[in-house]
This record gives C-alpha cells, sequence and structure tokens, in this order.
C-alpha cells in the first residue's frame, strides 16, 4: 500500500488577512528534502514564520507555517512541493508513493527568448521578469546590451517548469504576455532553440578581477558588517551533544531573513547531514530560534570538534553572508555586483534576480548590460550576477545607497 496523492501535501489556506497558511507534508525521506521544499516555498515569494519537520530516517512529517500573498497560486504550489518529494506515480488515477521509483530527472531544454525594444525605460527588466517568473520560466542566464541609438536588445536562456516550451501554444502565450507589458516599445520578439555559436558568444567573462574576488567571495567573516547589514552582529551557534544519545543538537539565535530555512538546509544538504527533528520559530522585531537534532550520513552524531567548528562556521557564514553585494568601478561606469553560492546539486536561490531589478526600477536606474555566469571560487561554485548601471542621465544614486536598497530586498528587510 502506498500513500493517497491528496495526503502528501495539504495546504489549508489562511481563513483572514494576517492568519498563516499552513503547509504539511507527508512522504518518504531522502536527505535535502527540507532544503528542496524550502526551496520552492522561497521561489513562490513566501516567508516562513514557523517550522517544524521529523523523520525516523525513512519517513518524514513536515509543517511550514508561511505567510502567502493574494496572488499566491496555492493548488500550483501544492504541485511543485509534490515534484520533490520521493516519489510518486500514477496507476489508473490513483497515485502512490514508492521509494525504489524515484528516478534523476534529465536537464530541462535551455531556450533562447530574443527580443528588441526602441527604449530601455526604467524598469523594464523587472516587468520582463516578473513575466517569466508567472509563467514558471527560469532564468539561466541574460545577455542585455544597448545600441548607441538607444534600441535594447535582451537575450534571456531560460528553462520551462512546465517544458512545454518546444510547443507552438507555449511559446505564443510566453510572447503574448510579453507584448502586454512592452507595449509599443516591443520591436520583436521570438523563440528558439539557441545554437552552438550564439550560447558561446554570450556567456561573457570568464573572470573576475581579482580585487573583487578576494574582497567579496572571503570565507572570513568581516569585523563589520556594511551599511548596518545585521546591525546586530549576532548570530550564536551552539552545539550540545548531550541532550540526545543519538543525535547532535544545534541551536541557532539570530535576524531573520527571507529565505533562512533555506539557507540552512541548503548548508546541511551540502554536507550530508540528516535532520531527525527540527523547529523554526521567528520571534516579533526580527529576531528567530532554531533546533535541530542531526547526524552525520553514517547515522552517528558530530563529536569530532573539527567538523562540529567546520559545520558552525559555514552555518554562521550563510546565515551572515548569504549573498554579497557590491557597487564596484568598470572604467568609468558603475556596476552592480551580486553574488550566491551555488548547490552541490548545480542549483542557485531562486528570485535573485527579481529582486535585484525590482531595487534597481524602485531607484528608478536604467540598466546598460547584464552577464550572469556562474564561477569556481575558494573551491566553491558561485552564481554572479553583473549589472552595469546607465549613468546617462547623470542621476545615479549614491554607490552605497544602491547597495543598501539591493540587500535590503534581497534579505526582505525591505
Amino acid at each position: 500500500m502506498g500513500l493517497m496523492y491528496e495526503d502528501v501535501v495539504v495546504i489549508s489556506q489562511a481563513e483572514k488577512p494576517g492568519d498563516c497558511t499552513v503547509i504539511t507534508v507527508n512522504c518518504p525521506d531522502k536527505t535535502g528534502l527540507g532544503c528542496d521544499l524550502c526551496r520552492i516555498i522561497l521561489l513562490f515569494g513566501l516567508s516562513i514564520s514557523r517550522g517544524d519537520l521529523s523523520t525516523d530516517g525513512k519517513w518524514c512529517y513536515l509543517v511550514f507555517w508561511v505567510v502567502g500573498k493574494p496572488t499566491t497560486r496555492w493548488s500550483l504550489l501544492q504541485n511543485r512541493l509534490l515534484e520533490v518529494c520521493p516519489s510518486y506515480f500514477s496507476t489508473s488515477r490513483i497515485y502512490s508513493y514508492r521509494l525504489e521509483n524515484q528516478q534523476h530527472p534529465k536537464p530541462p531544454d535551455v531556450f533562447l527568448l530574443k527580443f528588441w525594444c526602441f527604449q530601455d525605460r526604467k524598469g523594464l527588466l523587472h516587468d520582463v521578469t516578473e513575466v517569466l517568473c508567472e509563467l514558471e520560466l527560469t532564468i539561466k542566464r541574460v545577455k542585455v546590451s544597448t545600441t548607441p541609438d538607444g534600441r535594447v536588445m535582451d537575450l534571456f536562456f531560460i528553462t520551462d517548469t512546465r517544458e512545454l516550451l518546444h510547443t507552438r501554444k507555449r511559446r505564443e502565450e510566453t510572447i503574448h504576455h510579453l507584448e502586454a507589458v512592452l507595449g509599443n516599445t516591443l520591436i520583436s520578439c521570438e523563440i528558439e532553440l539557441p545554437g552552438p555559436e550564439i550560447t558561446a558568444c554570450c556567456h561573457g567573462s570568464s573572470f573576475l578581477p581579482s580585487a573583487i574576488t578576494e574582497e567579496m567571495f572571503s570565507l572570513e567573516l568581516p569585523a563589520e558588517q556594511p551599511n548596518g547589514f545585521l546591525a546586530s552582529a549576532s548570530v550564536s551557534i551552539a552545539v550540545d551533544n548531550s541532550f540526545s544519545p543519538s543525535h547532535t543538537l544545534i541551536q541557532i539565535l539570530g535576524q531573520d531573513h527571507k529565505g533562512l530555512i533555506y539557507d540552512m538546509m541548503r548548508t546541511l544538504k551540502d554536507y550530508n547531514t540528516q535532520v531527525s527533528y527540527g523547529r523554526f520559530f521567528a520571534k516579533p522585531r526580527g529576531n528567530c530560534e532554531v533546533d535541530l537534532f542531526i547526524m552525520q550520513a553514517d547515522g552517528k552524531k558530530i563529536v569530532d570538534p573539527s567538523k562540529q567548528d567546520a559545520l558552525c562556521s559555514r552555518l554562521r557564514m550563510e546565515l551572515l553572508r548569504p549573498l554579497r553585494v557590491a557597487v564596484v568601478s568598470r572604467g568609468p561606469d558603475a556596476e552592480l555586483l551580486v553574488a550566491n553560492p551555488v548547490e552541490l546539486s548545480g542549483r542557485g536561490r531562486p528570485l535573485v534576480f527579481y529582486d535585484i531589478t525590482l531595487a534597481l526600477k524602485i531607484l528608478s536606474i536604467s540598466i546598460f548590460s547584464v552577464e550572469i555566469g556562474r564561477y569556481m571560487i575558494h573551491d566553491r561554485e558561485w552564481e554572479v550576477y553583473r549589472i552595469l548601471l546607465d549613468e546617462a542621465d547623470g542621476n545615479l544614486e549614491p554607490r552605497n545607497k544602491i547597495e543598501d536598497l539591493v540587500r535590503k530586498i534581497l534579505m526582505g528587510w525591505e
């Protein structure tokens, strides 16, 4: 017997504004499942105010209390959460779970979305990004360039969560939504499978300046956080092996931010660490408490002091600096750099480009060009966003103000 499909992920929507929606997941367990679920919740723009999870190593039960939005598509969220749970199949419309049927899906096809516009109005790139997110089209790389006469060419390398972009209907739907947003500024728009020559020329620079890599990607925490970033400057992480005979207890106290549980879970997933029980609670004034009972892949608690220190150091870094933000000089111009670590599974943090373009739209800053690439730095893979800011009108905001707003929106503090 298997578990019925409708019982695996249950979403109980909030009865009134201000209340939390409760998401319950009950399915076979796998290392990293909590990370995968939290990533999807973050992708849908939801914040987790409370969470509980427990597992015996074979079966798990997770509950998330989330703050939703009026536009949240709950049925779609339920489907996306189901897809990462191991593993369901259909027989005569009856869905059951079987561990032995879990398969590794092939990477989705990458398509090229190419369009020309007469002008780059402020906020245009964010509006396009918002449409693509609503359509469940994932942005892999972006190449934006402005011609001397003011026209803009945008190249988006995208994948389709629904895996339908090869169909005429799905492409026409996408183009129709973009036409509605871009209006009369749109010259042409097309979607195609990119050839190798286009892919090669759009990879961007293969290296970053050494000064940038040393400062932005340092594995040491700075003595002071820039621009009031985590002004409390306090993340307390305690390790206790006396509380449980078979698990190590990790207790975390710190400042809450958007995607905090995801940042913890992806770190533990990269360390191949199993969470047997966990509790998260966001308190007033932006603080949070986390208790995690964990064990190593071999089923034992973490007793080696060096392993404890390494894990705590990594968790502290990921909670204090889950993203790196800086505005630097690129010749005579200003360039916004944003970087986030990539999971060992190859997935980057969701909605980063959406938040970046939202911040620039709020500041009324035009974008001259964009490059998104991945780099191996200090033995870690990073997804780096390089946005060359348009200073043609001479009204660019002070660099520290740009950094501050981009960081606040990325962290959910604005």
